[in-house]
């Protein structure tokens, strides 16, 4: 075609339509019929590449940067993005106002950095980055730097970065941490002193839970119904403290305890009372108690004390600070959940009770804690403090 004797180029615009595989045969409604061709053209429309041709009579030059362009229809970013099915066009095109394009990988790079640095790192009066203080800050000390929220919020995701979340953690101050744990973990995986344990030989974790409430809610709780929870009601009475000192036995994971109405030396003798006196602990080769550094079993006088009166019994201490390497807290932490954070209780008796008949309900399908943490990742984890 010519227009006032210049050669022009011809443009065809193809639409191309995947390739599906034909539905089953079925009766469909007109209106169904009618969405689904609908849908197609969308997808059709927006899925289709542009193709250019050159004419017999387009001019070589232009010819060759039509072919150019019909060749890179499909193009990846340097950041790794797909560009999708796309068309470099010879001519310069205008953006379009508010659209952002690619972000080189230093852009990213500055905002990474800045939300795995604490703000008083760079004098501000914050104790975190929240996404909009962190946008802030990059704006201000990046003039020329403009990411929207969404964009930072995408790179957080990406790298499950989330400067606005805490947890509470506490540093080893114990200087001999590793030494003193390495046996506890070494039971809990059937070896003492580097010698493999006994079929006759008992591991037993104890503590003491203390300061259980008796509350009585000023009404009873609301059982559950279709589209609501169960209702707490807020308010409570008190009716006093009691303290439950629990034993569990690491290889059967049954549990061994009595409610006392303090702790203390006494109560806990007690308590090792009614674990020894009974099959077949009084009758084992070697007891081993599993105890933290509390008064009732500090580690300058329990272990004595302990010997006196059960020669087959050994204390183990663990280190400072490390209750969470006593398994006898896994059950506490299920005993709170399951019964005293919900708790309905009348009087100190009934939480008595309630304590007691949750024991022995928990006795009748007792498995073993799977323990697998051993020294070896307790000093892999030392070593990245």
């Amino acid at each position: 075609m010519a227009r006032n004797g210049q050669k022009q180029c011809v443009e065809v615009i193809l639409c191309a339509i995947r390739s599906i595989n034909p539905p089953s045969v079925r009766k469909t409604s007109r209106k169904s019929a009618r969405s689904a061709s609908s849908e197609k053209r969308r997808m059709s429309r927006f899925n289709a590449p542009r193709l250019l041709y050159a004419s017999s009579k387009t001019p070589k030059c232009i010819a060759r940067k039509l072919q150019n362009v019909s060749a890179s229809t499909s193009r990846r970013y340097e950041s790794g993005a797909s560009g999708g099915a796309c068309t470099d066009f010879p001519w310069r095109t205008c953006r379009v106002q508010g659209v952002q394009g690619v972000f080189p990988p230093k852009d990213r790079a500055i905002v990474i950095a800045a939300a795995c640095e604490l703000p008083a790192r760079f004098d501000l009066p914050l104790s975190h980055f929240s996404l909009h203080e962190l946008g802030a800050f990059i704006r201000e000390e990046h003039k020329d730097l403009q990411i929207s929220l969404s964009t930072i919020w995408r790179w957080l995701d990406e790298d499950a970065l989330k400067p606005w979340q805490s947890r509470m953690w506490l540093f080893p101050r114990d200087t001999q941490f590793l030494s003193t744990a390495t046996p506890v973990l070494d039971l809990y995986h059937g070896s003492w002193q580097g010698s493999p344990l006994g079929p006759d030989d008992y591991i037993i974790s104890a503590d003491e839970k203390t300061g259980m409430q008796a509350l009585e809610r000023r009404h009873p709780p609301v059982p559950p119904r279709p589209g609501q929870p169960q209702l707490i009601e807020h308010e409570y009475f008190r009716h006093g403290t009691v303290a439950y000192l629990a034993a569990l036995d690491i290889r059967s994971g049954r549990v061994m305890g009595r409610v006392d109405e303090t702790t203390g030396i006494t109560p806990f003798m007690r308590l090792v009372d009614h674990v020894m006196r009974r099959k077949p602990y009084r009758n084992a080769r070697r007891v081993f108690w599993i105890v933290d550094n509390g008064p009732s079993h500090h580690p300058s006088t329990f272990p004595e004390r302990l010997a006196t009166a059960y020669p087959n019994a050994i204390a183990v201490h663990l280190p400072i600070h490390a209750s969470w390497i006593n398994q006898i807290e896994l059950y506490f932490s299920i005993l709170q959940r399951k019964l005293l954070a919900r708790g309905h209780f009348v009087s100190i008796r009934d939480l008595v009770d309630s304590v007691l008949r949750f024991e022995d309900r928990y006795n009748k399908t007792a498995q073993p804690f799977r323990w697998r943490f051993t020294a070896r990742d307790l000093k892999e984890r030392l070593k990245a403090c």
